[in-house]
């Protein structure tokens, strides 16, 4: 038997796109998440009878929360759209320290509207966003492959300090870098660099 694995709250980031751009674009992450909380649940009422009770249960109702730090960001107007519009919207969310063999991230996969958001802004803080998803159905498991920018969104790439010339590689080479490879522990010399 395998140790179970304990997930963090950090790794766990929510995804959204407006449903009718599903072939247009890809997904994006909600900037800034500060917290992210799945609930579904199905309400159980009981009626006594003589012979003990009778449990009857209502359907699935799942609500997403996102709270995020306020940003300038598609996504984030885009969900103030899907509310002024009563548009729908598909969510994902991802939890990136649970993957598959074949390297797929596991997600819940979701399409509901966006019924709250509310929006603070104290003087002495950023401006924060928290906003509710109403989810239609059932939310369904499963794994998925994350294109390249949206990995990268997720992963720092490794940068030497030296200005990105031309077009960012994010391989590790960008300003003069190199990335760390397994190889290179307790690799290092105070020699002098040849000129």
């Amino acid at each position: 038997m395998g140790v179970n694995q304990v997930l963090q709250g950090m790794d766990t980031v929510a995804y959204m796109r407006l449903l009718k751009d599903a072939a247009k674009k890809a997904a994006q992450l909600i900037p800034y998440q500060t917290s992210l909380s799945f609930d579904p649940q199905r309400d159980v009422d009981t009626t006594k009878t003589k012979d003990g009770g009778v449990p009857t249960s209502s359907s699935l109702e799942t609500e997403v929360e996102v709270e995020f730090v306020n940003n300038v960001s598609v996504v984030s107007d885009e969900i103030y759209d899907a509310l002024l519009r009563g548009e729908e919207v598909e969510i994902w969310i991802l939890n990136r320290k649970r993957r598959n063999s074949a390297g797929q991230y596991f997600a819940w996969y979701m399409r509901g509207t966006v019924t709250e958001d509310s929006n603070d802004n104290d003087a002495d803080d950023n401006s924060t966003r928290d906003v509710t998803f109403s989810i239609k159905g059932t939310p369904v498991r499963g794994w998925l492959t994350l294109p390249k920018e949206a990995q990268e969104e997720l992963d720092y790439v490794f940068r030497g300090v030296s200005p990105v010339d031309g077009a960012a590689k994010n391989d590790g080479t960008d300003g003069g870098g190199k990335a760390w490879e397994t190889a290179d522990a307790g690799t290092g010399t105070d020699a002098e660099p040849e000129e």
